[in-house]
Order: structure tokens, then C-alpha cells, then sequence
């Protein structure tokens, strides 16, 4: 069952789109370096089509920049990855306490079902972080495979389990991206009404396999904050605020194109799966990275510093259109794949809202530029 780890992570990347979402067309790299103030001049501010308004760049000073983002690292990143480390933890005890003696059905293998899917909404927040100890080696694949368009989880786990039904975190921790993590973890807990010894031991292995991983991404940024976040080198155009607020953007059109859009064929052929689909809890995926993005976009330091110059437009819009998309979310079935085709087009279309508000308001207000990465395409 082992995979050659060159191979796995090649595929690994393959399907996540990580080799190909580096290569924009030229007209879009021309236009990341437009500047900022002249991108918003001559682009709508808003979706509906309306005038143009200039958004001035607020004057962020240096201290400034440093203080926000070291509550960014203490009170956003850090506890991110602290709670889905927590989460997985929870995981594998309740997992132990349960597994003492096989199959585990009924009430038992529910409560397993609830704590993965509490550890599969914390990651989803996690991921709002697309850069540091997580994506620097793809470790973060060994968390999160997807999405899985070949359907290589699935197989993995059950011939993985198959193979070696007394599995061990240490002989997981050598096994492909593919059988590890959060997904395969659903796989195991939901493919079946009971757990046998072999899918215990799978469990157990994983989350702690997936402990020690996420344990130490979290310590690395402990230590190394200043750093992965630039804070002491802030005038860096591309590293500081610039990553951070283009994180926060590539993660929702990432979820947009990969969550939302390809699964459903809401603008081509239907591609890949939702997240949580085993599990029927994709929409508990979503609205984890919108809750994610809302308490980033609305956290009271940077209103505090777009709202410096006076103007509440920039963040009264974007509050505004997230709380819309939410609560158009939370009228959504629990398996987005059942809403009907009207509602998943509205979702689609609100966050395209939410991507605009972001590139041509909040982006300009705060005088970075969109990064190389954005991949939406407005």
C-alpha cells in the first residue's frame, strides 16, 4: 500500500491544482501590479454595476502594521491551528475509549461521527492560512487531500485497512498523503454503520498520526511568528499584510471554484466532490471558512484601521454582504448537492460579491495589491 512520497505528493499537487494555480494569463499578471488606487478608478466598486467611487489607501504606519499583525499571529493563526489540534486529540481518545471492544455501532460510532466533524470544520478555518509550516513541505495534504477528483481516498483507506488491519500512527505516518487526515478519517467513520477492529485501529492511528503533525505546525509558528508573518519587515510588498489579506482571499476562491463550483457544475461540467460528502456535510465545511472570513474581514484591530481615515464604507460593505451570504447558507440542506440549483447559483454569486468587495475595496483601501495567487478571475 505504501506510495513512493515523490509520486504521492506529485499527485497530491496534481489534484489539488497546486502546480497548475501558479500560471495566470499574462493580462492578469499585468493588472496585479496596476496601481492599487487605479485599479478601483477604473473598475465598478461594487457588483451591481454602479459608478465608480475612489477608496482612498488608508495611511498604515509601520508600528501599525506590526501591531496588527502580531494580534493576527497571537489571537487568529496560532489558536487556528491550537483548536484543530485540540479537536483531532478529542478524536483519538474518544476513539480509544470506544474501540476497546469492536464494532462500534449505534450511539458510539455517532458521538465519533460528531467530533470529526467539529475536527473537519476547525481545519477548514486553519486553512485560512495558505502559507508557513502547513504548505511549505505540502504537509498540508496530509491533513486535508482534496480535493480527491479520482477518488483515490476512498480506495486508499479501505485497501490500506485491508492491509493492515493493527495499524500503527508510525507505520500511517510513512503511508501517502491519500490514506491520512481528515478525509480519510471520514471515510473510515462513514463508509459503513460499524466500525470492525481494522477500522479502529485506522482511526486511532490517524488522529494521532494527525495530532503530532498539526502539534507541530502550531509550535512552529509559536516560535517563528515574526517571521512566516513578516511582522518585522513589513514594507515588503509581497510578505506582511499583503499575504495575510491575500490568504484570506485565495481561501475563499478556493472554496468558491473547488467547493462550490467544479463539485456542482454550476458554470461547466461537474468535476470533483464537495467536501464532507461521504459524511453529507459539505455545507458545515462552507460555512466554517465563511465564519472563518467573516471574523477575519469584521475583527475589531483591522476596522480600527480601515476606519482610521473616517470612511466605514469599505468594511459596512463587506459585513454586509457576508452576513447576506450567511444567512443564505444556513437555508441551504446540510448536503449542499440536494439544495436546489437556483440556491447554489445565489451562493456562488455572493461570494463572487464577497471576492469583488475584497480585491477592488478592502485591497485598495488598505494600499496592497492582489496577489499573484488570486485565482478567481474578476
Amino acid at each position: 500500500m505504501k506510495i513512493n512520497h515523490a509520486l504521492a505528493m506529485a499527485l497530491s499537487a496534481l489534484s489539488a491544482g497546486l502546480l497548475i494555480s501558479c500560471v495566470k494569463p499574462a493580462d492578469d499578471n499585468k493588472a496585479a501590479e496596476v496601481d492599487s488606487e487605479k485599479v478601483v478608478q477604473d473598475s465598478p466598486a461594487d457588483v451591481d454595476g454602479a459608478s465608480a467611487e475612489k477608496i482612498v489607501a488608508v495611511d498604515i504606519s509601520p508600528e501599525t502594521q506590526t501591531t496588527y499583525l502580531t494580534h493576527v499571529a497571537d489571537e487568529i493563526v496560532i489558536p487556528a491551528y491550537a483548536d484543530v489540534a485540540k479537536q483531532s486529540d478529542l478524536l483519538n481518545e474518544l476513539a480509544q475509549k470506544h474501540c476497546q471492544q469492536a464494532p462500534v455501532s449505534g450511539d458510539e460510532l455517532q458521538s465519533l461521527r460528531a467530533q470529526w466533524l467539529v475536527l473537519a470544520q476547525a481545519w477548514a478555518s486553519a486553512e485560512m492560512v495558505n502559507f508557513g509550516p502547513a504548505t511549505a513541505s505540502m504537509s498540508n495534504l496530509y491533513i486535508n487531500y482534496y480535493p480527491d477528483e479520482r477518488g483515490l481516498v476512498h480506495s486508499g483507506v479501505a485497501d490500506l485497512i485491508a492491509a493492515n488491519p493493527k495499524l500503527t500512527p508510525e507505520q500511517l505516518a510513512d503511508e501517502s498523503a491519500i490514506v491520512q487526515g481528515v478525509p480519510g478519517l471520514e471515510e473510515a467513520l462513514y463508509a459503513n454503520d460499524t466500525l470492525n477492529a481494522g477500522q479502529c485501529a485506522y482511526v486511532i492511528s490517524a488522529t494521532s498520526a494527525l495530532s503530532t503533525r498539526l502539534k507541530a505546525i502550531e509550535k512552529n509558528w509559536q516560535q517563528n511568528a515574526t517571521e512566516l508573518l513578516a511582522i518585522d519587515k513589513t514594507a515588503e510588498s509581497d510578505r506582511g499584510l499583503n499575504q495575510w489579506v491575500n490568504s484570506l482571499l485565495s481561501l475563499i476562491e478556493t472554496m468558491k471554484s473547488n467547493a462550490i463550483d467544479q463539485p456542482l457544475g454550476l458554470t461547466g461540467k461537474a468535476k470533483g466532490h464537495l467536501p464532507a460528502a461521504t459524511a453529507g456535510q459539505s455545507r458545515a465545511i462552507v460555512n466554517a471558512k465563511l465564519d472563518t472570513i467573516n471574523k477575519a474581514m469584521t475583527d475589531p484591530v483591522l476596522t480600527a484601521i480601515l476606519n482610521s481615515n473616517g470612511e466605514s464604507k469599505v468594511t459596512d460593505n463587506l459585513s454586509t454582504a457576508l452576513a447576506d451570504t450567511t444567512t443564505l447558507l444556513a437555508q441551504m440542506p446540510e448536503d449542499l448537492a440536494k439544495a436546489d440549483k437556483a440556491d447554489q447559483k445565489a451562493l456562488y454569486d455572493h461570494l463572487t460579491t464577497v471576492t469583488r468587495l475584497i480585491k477592488r475595496q478592502l485591497i485598495p483601501a488598505l494600499g496592497i495589491r492582489v496577489g499573484f495567487n488570486s485565482t478567481d478571475g474578476d
